[in-house]
């Protein structure tokens, strides 16, 4: 990163990362004011609002959304 100096592997990496300098969160909720650097944050963040919970603990039976 020429702001800071850290270092990454994958260009996609560092693109996300500059988006921290810039302030840019070009991923936005459709349901709400929120606004994510990347496209996994906003996945987990709309299963607010469809209430999804696709990961099932094998112990207990309860969902999770993450």
């Amino acid at each position: 990163c020429s702001r800071c100096g850290e270092g990454f592997a994958q260009k996609a990496q560092l693109v996300v990362h500059h988006r921290i300098h810039t302030g840019e969160h070009p991923f936005l909720c459709t349901d709400c004011p929120k606004a994510f650097i990347n496209k996994s944050h906003l996945v987990v963040h709309c299963r607010i609002h469809t209430g999804e919970r696709p990961f099932p603990c094998a112990a207990c039976g309860r969902a999770f959304t993450q």
